[in-house]
């Protein structure tokens, strides 16, 4: 029996929206692709969905969980998982973030899991937060 040795990306973002704001940011294809790619997300279970990445393409997600306003969960490419959960903190949103998934024992995976860990916490948490708080009612 083999053991993988899969390690997780978490970042811990602190929103100045409700988790309501923080939720359609998540979940709505236009506001999506604002802060992040473009893609045709949809918060329900099942959805398969593309996002549309610069330098690879369409890259293919399925939907795993759904609890509206507090987690959303999908799959990001063959072995990735990505989990957005939600918790009100004061008049804004605490949001935790995993990027689950990284095989460490292949390099391709490592590097990549030292590309996209500085890119998250530094820049897409950071306009998904901007992009969030902008939000009108």
């Amino acid at each position: 029996m083999t053991t993988t040795n899969t390690e997780a990306i978490a970042i811990d973002q602190f929103v100045d929206a409700p988790p309501s704001k923080v939720w359609r940011t998540l979940t709505d294809p236009q506001l999506h692709a604002r802060w992040w790619v473009p893609g045709d997300i949809a918060a329900t279970v099942g959805h398969r969905f593309h996002l549309q990445m610069p330098g690879w393409g369409a890259v293919a997600c399925e939907v795993l969980e759904v609890i509206p306003e507090e987690k959303l969960v999908y799959t990001f490419n063959e072995s990735w998982t990505l989990t957005w959960r939600l918790a009100a903190e004061g008049k804004g949103t605490r949001l935790f973030f995993e990027h689950s998934g990284f095989d460490f024992d292949q390099k391709s995976e490592r590097d990549a899991f030292n590309r996209m860990g500085p890119g998250w916490r530094d820049k897409v948490l950071p306009q998904l937060a901007q992009t969030a708080a902008q939000l009108t009612d």
